[in-house]
């Protein structure tokens, strides 16, 4: 009787460590994600208040490098993470989210500064409630990330091919669905990246080259569903 005492304590002493270790490792994601999200907002709204600046990247060529550069960024952080410390690791992703800033800066000049305010804490409030639901819930969500992720690259497809036709109601359709599909994938990555926690097997490091990546895929989901909603919710400026 006293073994098998000494057992159930030894178990919930476990349980209790793996979910205190849990925590730590989804807090660190969100900790990283929200300062990459931090220093995008204050590079765009920096970049935006110099015309200069703006007149130089999307009045040149260099428009096409700033519109890249955070695509090179992601690739490069997918190939080289595991080779990477996660000092480094997480200097490269802010170091992406400064550009990302870059990128996007042009949405100070299109909205207004309330009308993004609003979409912003509209983003983070379905965002919140999108991946608490991705980590309590028991439902396998992997058939869905897969459905998100085939819908993603028609997303993709669609974008392209309204560069050329120019169809506002293919605009409407591209940024409703993007809305969703970004919503679907918060929560699938979110239960993606809590499993993934228990296949570390304590490895600190590996634990940390997974968090950022973690926050990378977020980071995508609440920018990407923040900038659909712009699209309905953002207020033009005069």
């Amino acid at each position: 009787m006293n073994d098998f005492n000494r057992a159930m304590a030894g178990s919930k002493t476990l349980d209790t460590s793996v979910d205190a270790g849990l925590r730590s490792f989804m807090l660190g994601i969100y900790n990283n994600m929200s300062i990459g999200l931090a220093i995008t907002g204050l590079v765009a709204f920096f970049a935006s208040q110099s015309q200069p600046l703006m007149q130089l990247i999307f009045s040149t060529p260099l428009r096409w490098v700033v519109m890249l550069a955070p695509l090179g960024f992601v690739f490069y952080l997918s190939m080289k993470v595991m080779k990477l410390s996660p000092a480094a690791a997480r200097g490269w992703f802010f170091a992406f989210a400064a550009v990302m800033g870059l990128s996007i800066s042009y949405i100070f000049l299109i909205y207004t500064g309330g009308s993004i305010a609003s979409t912003f804490f509209a983003t983070a409030a379905a965002f919140g409630g999108l991946s608490l639901w991705g980590y309590t819930t028991k439902k396998n969500l992997t058939g869905m990330g897969s459905f998100m992720m085939m819908g993603l690259i028609g997303l993709i497809v669609a974008m392209v091919i309204n560069m050329f036709l120019q169809s506002a109601a293919l605009d409407f359709a591209v940024s409703a669905i993007g809305v969703l599909i970004f919503a679907g994938l918060t929560a699938w990555d979110t239960q993606r990246l809590k499993h993934s926690y228990y296949d570390l097997g304590g490895n600190a490091e590996m634990a940390g080259r997974v968090s950022i990546m973690g926050a990378l895929s977020l980071y995508l989901n609440f920018l990407n569903m923040f900038l659909f909603l712009l699209r309905f919710m953002g207020v033009a400026r005069d």
